[in-house]
């Protein structure tokens, strides 16, 4: 019953998140995906943790294609998403927690800029 409830709040908490929102929802997703990864190669875990790259790559893969081109920066983004998923490739093919731990680092900096972007925009909208 309360995973019920679990399940009800958060799809509820996606409905309504702003676009912003969202974007700080996938970034702390790879974050999670990236850990539960970790905890797997360490425990030898192979199958968990190919699945968990996987799906961090998947929300690096979504991050990049929303990307809104009409701001400049979009390049410096894509830049890094490259960057990041092509090093989450690398640690799914060689289960390497170093490698991961590089990702995660990025993946982390980015979310970290965004939550700040957004606390700006909360600033001027006041």
């Amino acid at each position: 019953m309360d995973n019920n409830i679990a399940n009800a709040y958060q799809r509820n908490a996606i409905m309504t998140a702003s676009p912003a929102e969202l974007t700080l929802m996938l970034y702390e997703g790879a974050i999670k995906f990236c850990n539960i990864a970790l905890i797997a190669i360490e425990k030898k875990e192979i199958e968990k943790a190919h699945n968990n790259i996987m799906k961090a790559e998947n929300i690096i893969t979504e991050l990049r294609v929303t990307l809104n081109r009409k701001y400049k920066v979009w390049e410096d983004f894509e830049r890094v998403y490259e960057y990041i998923y092509g090093r989450l490739v690398e640690a799914n093919l060689r289960k390497d927690a170093e490698i991961l731990e590089d990702a995660l680092k990025y993946i982390r900096e980015m979310r970290d800029t965004w939550k700040e972007v957004m606390r700006l925009n909360q600033e001027e909208a006041k």
